[in-house]
């Protein structure tokens, strides 16, 4: 080959990494020094009709269900009160991000995730104003004695994504639209990850749940603690280097279906999910009821915490 080709040839053999790079910059931090200056206590009627009470920050911070320890967030719900099962339900928080965002790199990296516990609904995730007209993405979600993370999209109708090049490690589950039926459903992605949620996901040591979402995909991975990326940890993420994702969402007009997205963490029990699956798990064999279980045994939910190291938002462009 001539000499004078060899330049040509070698840009070639490189492929994508000759093309010009994604870039990422830190726009947001969320950690132990400001937790509560970014996100906000909200004290709401539970949407998906849980037998929850979300209680204000006073009330978290006095019942210890909200706290720093050392230098990670504890969010977590009442594990020691006996309860009227007609009554309002078990307290926990729930926290909203003050910023919203409109494409991003977020990653969570997560030392405990709430257990799988018959009766608990736990969800980290990201919505838009107006559901489901702006969207929803929910990275980290799971009821029960689930163990495998379920990554979901809910949105209005018309979003019917494909599987992004590259290919995903999950199986889809749930509706081909993800606004089908209201969007209460969604297009979701069963983990085939046997740590990737709950009781395993804490055993197996924490870990790191990162999702991209751009105006031609949303993607998600997860990361167990002794395989993060050394590019995450050095705060320079590069997602081509990643290799396959748990999800994989493409051919969707996404900027039409996600925008304003606020970031949530939240635990509630029974409700539209857990309680509405509640009878064809082995969970209905120790109580017929949802709420009368969560009601009647406290000491269940000592495990139903999150405890966070950091989420860090990157814009992208």
């Amino acid at each position: 080959m001539s000499l004078t080709y060899l330049p040509l040839f070698i840009t070639l053999l490189r492929g994508a990494s000759a093309l010009p790079a994604t870039s990422y910059s830190l726009i947001d931090t969320y950690d132990y020094t400001n937790w509560l200056s970014k996100f906000s206590v909200q004290s709401i009627s539970d949407p998906t009709h849980g037998y929850v009470n979300y209680v204000t920050q006073a009330q978290a911070q006095s019942e210890g269900l909200l706290k720093t320890v050392g230098n990670q967030v504890y969010i977590g719900v009442d594990s020691t009160s006996h309860l009227d099962p007609n009554g309002v339900g078990r307290d926990s928080v729930r926290l909203q991000s003050n910023p919203s965002y409109n494409h991003a790199l977020v990653i969570a990296d997560i030392a405990h995730i709430p257990g799988s516990d018959c009766g608990a609904w736990p969800a980290f995730w990201m919505v838009g104003p107006n559901w489901p007209n702006e969207g929803e993405i929910d990275i980290v979600e799971g009821v029960n004695l689930n163990t495998y993370d379920q990554v979901t999209l809910h949105t209005s109708s018309g979003c019917v994504p494909s599987v992004g090049s590259g290919g995903m490690s999950g199986t889809s589950t749930g509706n081909a639209d993800c606004g089908a039926s209201g969007g209460y459903t969604g297009c979701g992605v069963v983990s085939g990850s046997a740590t990737s949620y709950g009781t395993a996901f804490n055993a197996n040591g924490g870990g790191v749940y990162a999702t991209l979402w751009t105006s031609s995909g949303i993607e998600v991975w997860y990361f167990p603690e002794n395989s993060v990326p050394g590019d995450i940890k050095s705060g320079t993420p590069n997602p081509a280097g990643w290799g396959q994702p748990i999800a994989n969402y493409a051919g969707c007009n996404f900027d039409a279906h996600f925008q304003n997205m606020n970031i949530i963490f939240d635990i509630t029990f029974c409700g539209d999910w857990a309680g509405s699956v509640w009878s064809s798990s082995s969970c209905a064999s120790i109580n017929p009821s949802c709420p009368a279980y969560v009601a009647s045994e406290p000491q269940s939910f000592a495990d139903q915490y999150w405890l966070v190291n950091s989420v860090k938002v990157y814009s992208v462009s």
